[in-house]
């Protein structure tokens, strides 16, 4: 052996040993600064988000689609002929993504499979030696979101959660003058996702599932039991053991943008929810109509996300309106008011007359942002690194565990629970009125109002009052194999 294939020999071997050390599994290796050094990257759950981001990572120089996978093999085949077509090189399906990561030239997983695999197939795919970019919400629960988080400590990948509005200049200039204190401290916040959607219906008996699914490998972490819904795809987030609803589908992008305007770092440490599944009589179980009011510290921040029509006002059958705003942030200040949703948004006096604008495009730039935090190996450039992923999911899993303990009452015990914030009480009149809007009778279908929850960010658990029915919902069951590590 020469000098030179000698030294290289050496090198090689002292870090491939370093990285059995580290726990780390092998992958291939790429110039930080070669856009040209290609970057293999995998796609797994390829319907609807999962098909953009075939495209979207596609298109960055450097970056190419190798292989695909979902467990509905008639999806898989033809996404895999579309992408063939398209691009021109060849392209691997899979139905397992076990299987998958077994590959040694992959380098990323794009994860946009159902919410209840998000946090294993991470896990997997850090184990792999893969980097990862992981679909809102990142998680199924707090405590996968936490392993989550572990994992990529653990195996040292570059984990990136899809929330991309962190990416987005508006929210980032808004963030930094909140923060330098140019418009002094925040006295309330109000964060809302106001969208109508459709019932998704109701069956009465078990409905069959599609001949080209792999049941047992969609449901993976989840129970495989009887499908009690029309469509098979996609409403599942309508569902407890698969989805979130809708604070965890759209209400997270907007509860991040929230923490991430503030500066948290964690998540408030009170919360008590309010709201229930009103007007359709469906399979759904998560909450058309649902909010939830958090102290963090001593600031008052109320989360309020709406499915139904409002058809006495402005919004009709698109949704609804909260106080002529029509959804996002809305961050109030002594003598001005923030308000901000995906695109933009701007800083208002006290007459209403706009004296900022913040111009913002969605977060086009946080696919990028991610390849390039791989290409340098520096999670600390990361927009949204997989723990800020985790704290913002988080904090959606609070109001929905503050919401699935609740009972249902009257309004009036909901009002009296609220009082302590005038934008609470002001968002459950609206709420009301919504309903009346919809032909709801709330005597014969009351709201459910939690008890009043503290939660420790330190140990991620409640205590006090509620803390024992409230901390049974902060991890979820795992079907065998496919079972999270206790210990990463």
């Amino acid at each position: 052996m020469n000098p030179q294939n000698r030294r290289t020999f050496l090198k090689n071997s002292i870090v491939s040993t370093a990285a059995a050390y580290l726990g780390l599994s092998s992958c291939r290796s790429y110039a930080a600064d070669n856009p040209t050094d290609e970057l293999r990257i995998a796609v797994a759950g390829i319907r609807g988000r999962g098909n953009q981001h075939i495209e979207d990572f596609q298109k960055i120089e450097g970056v190419k689609v190798v292989a695909l996978c979902d467990p509905d093999k008639e999806i898989l085949e033809n996404r895999v002929k579309e992408t063939v077509a398209r691009y021109g090189h060849k392209v691997q399906g899979y139905v397992d993504v076990r299987r998958l990561l077994d590959r040694k030239d992959i380098d990323v997983l794009v994860i946009a499979a159902p919410n209840h695999w998000h946090s294993l197939m991470t896990v997997y795919a850090c184990q792999a030696g893969k980097h990862v970019y992981v679909e809102k919400p990142v998680s199924h629960s707090i405590w996968e979101g936490r392993q989550m988080v572990r994992a990529a400590r653990r195996y040292n990948r570059i984990v990136q959660a899809g929330t991309q509005q962190r990416s987005c200049p508006a929210v980032q200039e808004a963030a930094h003058d909140i923060q330098s204190g140019k418009y002094g401290k925040p006295q309330w916040v109000h964060c809302s996702r106001l969208v109508a959607r459709a019932s998704i219906g109701k069956v009465t008996e078990p409905q069959p599932v599609p001949g080209s699914v792999d049941y047992n490998l969609w449901a993976g972490p989840a129970p495989m039991t009887p499908v009690m819904r029309k469509s098979f795809h996609y409403d599942w987030h309508w569902q407890w053991p698969w989805g979130d609803g809708e604070m965890g589908n759209w209400g997270v992008h907007y509860v991040d943008d929230l923490r991430h305007l503030l500066g948290w770092d964690d998540v408030p440490t009170k919360v008590i929810a309010a709201g229930n599944r009103f007007a359709w009589d469906d399979n759904g179980e998560t909450p058309n109509m649902h909010f939830a009011l958090f102290y963090h510290e001593d600031l008052p921040v109320v989360v309020d996300i709406r499915n139904l029509p409002d058809p006495q006002r402005r919004g009709g059958s698109d949704g609804a309106v909260y106080r002529n705003s029509r959804e996002g942030n809305r961050v109030e200040f002594e003598e001005v008011s923030l308000r901000l949703v995906r695109g933009g948004g701007g800083v208002y006096d006290a007459n209403g007359r706009r004296i900022r604008q913040y111009k913002g495009d969605g977060g086009s730039a946080h696919v990028g942002n991610f390849i390039r935090a791989v290409r340098a190996g520096r999670r600390e450039d990361l927009a949204a690194e997989i723990e800020v992923g985790h704290l913002s999911t988080a904090m959606c899993h609070l109001a929905n565990i503050a919401f699935r303990v609740g009972r249902q009452t009257h309004i009036d015990q909901i009002r009296e629970s609220m009082k302590s914030s005038e934008d609470a009480v002001n968002t459950l009149h609206d709420i009301c009125e919504q309903l009346e809007g919809n032909n709801v009778d709330l005597t014969k279908t009351p709201l459910v109002l939690g008890p009043p929850l503290t939660y420790d960010n330190a140990a991620e658990k409640f205590f006090g009052a509620g803390a024992e029915e409230a901390n049974h919902l902060l991890k979820c069951p795992h079907r065998a194999p496919f079972v999270m590590p206790e210990t990463l």
